[in-house]
């Protein structure tokens, strides 16, 4: 079993004696408008395909054992007010949730923990980066430069909110959930969110809540992103272990 839910108390507890190192993977996201052409749901769905490729990856591991935990989909998400379907919670809220997640887990020996995130409002990550200090779990940040490096351009550039960097990855993974005819008729928006001072996408110029070049994006792309995300968060399980 990959999902940790899944398992039964007793299995867990058994978790303590096996020879295989548990390593419970966190995703981590946020419910916000991304385009006429893509779903809310965007950010935790990437962030969960993240998991379960690398727990297919390291799943005859000898030494270690990924288990994948219910993610957490709401995150801060201030930058889409205005736009319908946005849920944001608190900076306080969402470090309480997950480091009372992660001090649960902990008490019980399982102290392996990785959070794994892809909504990337500075709020947001000031808070997962606070989480993983204090809880002492680990943090796939991937805006620092070790991994932003290893993407595409459009992810370097800042255009990448439900562009063609975030949009391949859902054609990638579900893509049902395009809207493809709206999709490859969506013009270039070209909106560094990277840069200091945004504070919402339609002050930035983001009218229809996205940046970058969505009519671009390919399931071949995500695929490819997808593997390289996948290399990215096998290398942090094992710096973990």
């Amino acid at each position: 079993m990959t999902y940790f839910a899944e398992l039964s108390s007793r299995q867990v507890a058994a978790l303590a004696s096996d020879a295989r190192v548990p390593v419970l993977l966190l995703p981590v996201g946020a419910v916000e408008p991304h385009g006429p052409h893509a779903p809310l749901g965007t950010d935790p769905l990437i962030s969960r395909g993240m998991c379960e490729r690398a727990a297919a990856r390291l799943a005859g591991d000898p030494g270690l054992r990924v288990l994948i935990l219910p993610e957490v989909p709401y995150g801060v998400t201030r930058f889409a007010a205005g736009f319908a379907g946005g849920v944001s919670i608190g900076e306080e809220t969402l470090y309480a949730l997950l480091t009372e997640i992660c001090g649960a887990l902990t008490e019980q020996g399982l102290t392996r923990i990785l959070l794994v995130n892809n909504h990337f409002e500075p709020a947001h990550l000031a808070v997962l980066r606070r989480v993983a200090e204090t809880a002492d779990v680990g943090f796939v940040d991937l805006v620092r430069r070790r991994y932003a490096a290893r993407l595409t351009d459009e992810f370097r550039s800042g255009e990448c909110h439900a562009g063609q960097y975030e949009t391949s990855l859902v054609l990638a993974d579900r893509p049902d959930l395009v809207d493809a005819a709206v999709q490859r008729g969506l013009p270039a928006v070209h909106v560094d969110l990277a840069r200091g001072g945004v504070t919402d996408f339609a002050s930035a110029g983001m009218t229809e809540a996205y940046c970058g070049t969505p009519a671009q994006a390919t399931a071949e792309e995500g695929e490819k992103t997808f593997s390289v995300l996948t290399d990215i968060l096998v290398e942090a399980i094992r710096e973990l272990v």
